[in-house]
């Protein structure tokens, strides 16, 4: 019995890492973004069957007339390509820039979760500076299964 309960911990432990691993591959990235372009549209970054990480695009509609990109739209085709290939991934996590007023700055918001449930949220604030971008840390957020649900 205490050897199931173990196991069983020591699944629980390899869902966290690999969840976290996600999440911040995920954050890591949009820092990187924002720092060489200056601002980052939504995207998603996949831990595979096999263990490697990657990031997942897609294309942006046309510009509206003030030059705004429907990010809500390419969130939706992030959702949709994630749940046609969630059998092939062990945990994925998807990231955006959102506008944050309770600290009056943008931010980084990054949602990730696992196979096996596990689910793990944060917001990273930002603002720009002259000499580039500061960032604060990174507060825990909440969110609920999108990828592995039905």
């Amino acid at each position: 019995m205490n050897s199931q309960i173990n196991s069983l911990e020591s699944a629980e432990e390899h869902e966290l890492r690999e969840v976290r691993e996600t999440l911040g591959a995920a954050l890591a990235t949009a820092q990187e973004h924002l720092e060489q372009n200056g601002g980052f549209l939504p995207f998603a970054v996949t831990l595979a069957v096999d263990n490697e990480l990657r990031i997942v695009f897609v294309t942006p509609d046309e510009p509206d007339d003030e030059g705004n990109v429907d990010t809500d739209s390419m969130l939706a085709d992030i959702l949709e390509l994630l749940r046609q290939g969630r059998d092939e991934y062990r945990a994925v996590a998807i990231a955006s820039d959102v506008i944050l007023p309770e600290h009056g700055s943008d931010g980084i918001h990054a949602a990730a979760e696992h196979r096996s449930g596990g689910l793990m949220a944060a917001v990273v604030p930002y603002v720009r500076t002259a000499e580039g971008f500061t960032f604060d840390n990174a507060e825990a957020d909440t969110n609920e299964p999108l990828v592995w649900v039905d």
